[in-house]
């Protein structure tokens, strides 16, 4: 393990279409020399260029598969294979049950399947995965968003970040969050009526937080009916400790755990 900060770049945080100046969800999570994008909203290939070169990254983490939180893989897909970008090994690609059949899905025009697999390494994601990329731990848990979802919790040596991804309020969340450092959690406005929720609001947001004892709450994905500081807002009505705004462009460098104010 590397003695770095553990760093979370925003990319985007949009939902559910990229504004003028901000893309969709996709972060940049860095240690030492550990880089992992993880979700690829629309739009965030751009910005993640800033900082990495694909064939520079250690690896893609994606919650799941609705556009706003991948759609930029089928662009990093002609970026890595058709371009000036000349891969060693395939980039490790970790996602939803079914992700290289959805791509292929997209970029296959003839009877003859693209190949998905030149360009990413791919591992599907289950209830519990874990891995090791470079100095970060990886710890995925299923969430409820009604299609297969997770959420991640990832670990460097002294340090923790734990990214909700897209889901309603659930025990799996709040556990895989338990005394993180930093929750990155979605912040939808007040939920229409439907059978079934699928997103936190910003009051959620904060009784997650709070539930697992999280250091710092940053509320991303905000509706479009709510302003960013409106959202935190509502989160710090249920929170008592900081909430930030995951501000496109932003970087959140996060301490080590004995570091943090009590």
């Amino acid at each position: 393990m590397t003695n770095e900060l553990l760093r979370l770049t925003v990319l985007g945080s949009a939902t559910p279409y990229p504004s003028v100046d901000n893309p969709c969800s996709g972060y940049l999570v860095s240690n030492g020399d550990t880089r992992i994008w993880v979700d690829a909203g629309t739009g965030t290939l751009g910005p993640l260029q800033r900082h990495v070169r694909l064939d520079e990254l250690d690896a893609i983490w994606i919650s799941h598969l609705h556009a706003d939180h991948s759609a930029d893989l089928l662009t990093a897909y002609y970026g890595v294979l058709y371009a000036d970008i000349c891969l060693a090994t395939p980039i490790p690609l970790y996602g939803p049950p079914g992700i290289a059949d959805r791509l292929a899905g997209f970029l296959t025009n003839t009877a003859v399947r693209s190949p998905i697999e030149f360009a990413f390494a791919v591992t599907e994601l289950h209830d519990g995965h874990q891995t090791t990329i470079g100095s970060l731990r990886l710890t995925s848990r299923a969430v409820a968003h009604g299609i297969p979802a997770f959420a991640v919790r990832i670990e460097g040596a002294d340090s923790s970040l734990v990214y909700s991804g897209d889901t309603a309020p659930c025990p799996s969340l709040t556990e895989l969050a338990d005394g993180c450092d930093v929750l990155l959690c979605e912040a939808e406005s007040a939920q229409v009526p439907v059978e079934e929720q699928v997103h936190h609001t910003p009051e959620d947001a904060g009784e997650t937080a709070s539930a697992a004892e999280a250091g710092q709450l940053i509320v991303t994905h905000v509706s479009r009916f709510l302003t960013p500081e409106q959202a935190v807002a509502r989160a710090s009505t249920r929170f008592d400790s900081p909430v930030d705004y995951a501000a496109p462009g932003a970087t959140f460098s996060i301490p080590p755990s004995a570091t943090r104010e009590l």
